[in-house]
């Protein structure tokens, strides 16, 4: 039997964050981690960076960051080197893969190696340590309202930390060590599912389960086609926009008018929905192709 100090001894990780300006992925605007030795918080760091493209005003009203608080900080290719310093060789915790790809995405952007590391996502770890969050509602701000730790949302080294603390929580009640935590991730949830309790179409044990996404423009693909990848990863696949959309897809092409006035009724919407407190990712699908191709690769069981 694995005692709750053994694991703290090997309880070494680093938890990131990250906000970006515009609904292209790439376009980090703040980054933020904390690095964990035997369970001790030992080093956080946090940096404002130039994403060298335009502000949403839906962005900035979610984390208030705009042109004027990036004024001088470093871009990320100048930061390349310090994440590469607290990311190379350990376990990186992030909660939901959206910082994961955002990550990814930047990297490509500048024809930048990424760090050698494991990722673990903690909202995975979630699903499977605490069965009210199994299958709905494991969102950040809900998990650690349960777990009685407070923090500032949407601020990049304060949600690092909110996931630094949830997987020590879910270390805690599980008994499970984290290194067997990134095994643990890769099979099902174990809880099981009430149909009858919520009307969905996605599949429950996706990880992308409790997201309503909706698509919006010209897709590269056929709109059933990109409508079948997200239910396969467990998101909800609705119409139209309303309260209970999580993620909005909008074709590349269409994308391009963020800066301007010519969006879709969804996209209109969606924005006007976020700006009152509901929490809508509004992702080019560029991001949304590369989202599924992580959760495929690091997929729950089916």
């Amino acid at each position: 039997m694995v005692t709750l100090k053994q694991m703290e001894n090997t309880l070494n990780f680093v938890a990131i964050d990250v906000e970006t300006a515009n609904a292209d992925m790439s376009s980090i605007c703040q980054i933020g981690l904390v690095k964990y030795d035997n369970g001790i918080l030992s080093d956080e760091w946090k940096s404002y960076v130039d994403p060298e493209d335009y502000f949403d005003v839906n962005n900035i009203s979610i984390h208030g960051i705009d042109e004027s608080t990036i004024k001088g900080a470093p871009t990320f290719p100048e930061l390349s080197g310090t994440l590469r310093f607290y990311l190379t060789g350990t376990v990186v915790v992030c909660h939901t893969h959206f910082d994961r790809v955002a990550m990814r995405q930047a990297y490509q952007r500048y024809n930048i190696v990424e760090p050698e590391c494991t990722w673990l996502d903690s909202a995975r770890v979630v699903r499977r340590t605490w069965e009210q969050f199994a299958y709905r509602g494991y969102g950040l701000a809900n998990v650690c309202n349960a777990i009685g730790y407070q923090f500032k949302q949407h601020d990049a080294l304060e949600d690092a930390k909110a996931a630094a603390n949830i997987i020590i929580a879910a270390i805690k009640k599980s008994g499970i060590d984290l290194n067997n935590w990134l095994k643990r991730v890769e099979r099902g949830i174990g809880f099981p599912y009430q149909s009858g309790k919520i009307v969905q179409d996605g599949n429950p044990e996706g990880t992308l389960f409790g997201e309503t996404i909706v698509f919006t423009g010209a897709l590269s693909i056929p709109r059933p086609i990109a409508a079948e990848m997200a239910a396969k990863t467990g998101c909800t696949v609705a119409a139209g926009v309303n309260k209970k959309t999580t993620i909005l897809v909008v074709g590349d092409q269409d994308i391009k008018k963020l800066a301007g006035h010519e969006k879709s009724s969804k996209h209109r919407k969606a924005e006007k929905l976020r700006a009152l407190g509901c929490s809508i990712r509004i992702l080019r699908e560029g991001d949304f192709k590369e989202l599924i191709l992580f959760v495929k690769k690091n997929h729950d069981s089916t």
